[in-house]
């Protein structure tokens, strides 16, 4: 418990008063609260439920803002006499990215996954490199298409600042996607 405000506490001071990236701090916080977490991992949304310790994380991983993760379904409580919980674990491999959405208890995500934001997860998916979306989330496509479709679209901000990063946006226009 005192580990867990410790790292809270460093965490507020890296970000607000420091101006420094507290990931590994969040990270080491999710990790103490039971969650399994590959290295390489970029979290931009709390990876904890009531039973952390019921999800896992591969290495370079990165999860949006907006993604939840649910292990368990309290509805059980209002159809058994003698139970009240539905329980599951959350895998996510290797080299998957987490769109904005929710990954329901029991799901299983392979490596090289993209899921879209909006998606809800109700199943597992076991193709390496699937790009799944929806509500319920399918499969859409596969990474190699996607890489295709949208090889002239590609940033890269690494290293940029945000105002590095407005220049080189507004100089490449032909690079926006249009939908």
């Amino acid at each position: 418990m005192i580990q867990r405000i410790r790292i809270s506490i460093l965490i507020r001071i890296y970000e607000r008063i420091l101006h420094k990236d507290a990931m590994k701090l969040k990270i080491e916080k999710y990790r103490l609260h039971g969650a399994k977490i590959g290295e390489n991992v970029r979290a931009f949304s709390p990876i904890l439920s009531s039973e952390s310790y019921m999800i896992s994380i591969g290495n370079n991983v990165t999860i949006s803002t907006g993604v939840k993760f649910c292990t368990h379904d309290n509805s059980a409580i209002k159809v058994f006499e003698n139970g009240t919980d539905f329980v599951g674990q959350i895998v996510v491999g290797d080299n998957s990215f987490i769109g904005m959405n929710v990954i329901l208890g029991g799901v299983q995500l392979p490596a090289q996954c993209i899921v879209g934001a909006g998606s809800v997860v109700t199943k597992s998916f076991f193709e390496e490199g699937c790009v799944i979306a929806g509500n319920p989330a399918r499969v859409i496509g596969n990474v190699e298409n996607l890489k295709r479709r949208y090889t002239d679209n590609v940033f890269n901000f690494r290293g940029m600042n945000a105002e590095q990063k407005k220049k080189e946006i507004l100089r490449n226009p032909e690079k926006l996607i249009r939908k």
